[in-house]
């Protein structure tokens, strides 16, 4: 039996079809937007998550682990990576109705 291939982004548009899929995807929306900050940020520096590592004082694991959206980092944890990175911390709160959804 042969399967069909289907593209992700085709998948993703049935999914979000589904209330309960979506209510998922739409709580998970802020941890995927912070490890995609902290993959760019260490990207533009150039650098390995071994490097970012040694400059945090930590292991490649944990800057894994950060970047995974796995784990909630504290603002301590993320000021020491933006250090590692020569990058700047900024937190910020805006109301609920002005985010930009990519998927509705």
């Amino acid at each position: 039996m042969t399967r069909k291939s289907i593209p992700v982004a085709e998948a993703a548009k049935e999914w979000l079809k589904n209330p309960e899929f979506k209510a998922a995807y739409d709580a998970l929306e802020e941890e995927f937007a912070l490890a995609q900050a902290l993959i760019r940020a260490r990207a533009d520096a150039d650098m390995t998550q071994e490097q970012v590592a040694k400059e945090m004082g930590t292991t490649q694991a944990a800057v894994a682990r950060l970047e995974s959206g796995r784990s909630m980092p504290s603002t301590r944890t993320l000021q020491r990576y933006a250090k590692a990175t020569r990058t700047r911390l900024r937190i910020s709160f805006e109301p609920e109705g002005s985010r930009k959804r990519a998927r509705q």
